[in-house]
């Protein structure tokens, strides 16, 4: 496991991250995607495990599902697992704002 800060602090992170929007990072050599819900963030895999869309392109609804935006599959936000469509779950990472950055747990 290997950690990685975004950012310099707390503030940084917030003002760069729109609520409830999915943005791709490079963490590392790995991009993946994130989200904010109020002060909490998610980490996970940029691109769906079925064919590959980017996830950056999909869309978050009322109940914190990642909508895949080729075929509609849907993942739960907290674990990655598909909640609709036949596809592996997603790989989600630890993510959490520290005072000095987000910090986000890596493979």
């Amino acid at each position: 496991m290997k950690k990685f800060t975004l950012g310099t602090s707390k503030e940084q992170i917030l003002s760069m991250i729109n609520e409830r929007s999915i943005k791709r990072v490079l963490v590392g050599d790995q991009k993946i995607a994130l989200v904010r819900i109020g002060s909490e963030f998610f980490a996970f895999q940029a691109f769906c495990p079925h064919r590959g869309a980017s996830l950056v392109e999909g869309q978050l609804n009322s109940i914190n599902e990642i909508i895949c935006p080729l075929h509609q599959y849907r993942f739960e936000i907290k674990s990655g697992r598909v909640s609709a469509g036949s596809c592996s779950d997603l790989e989600t990472y630890p993510a959490f704002l520290a005072e000095n950055g987000l910090v986000i747990t890596l493979p």
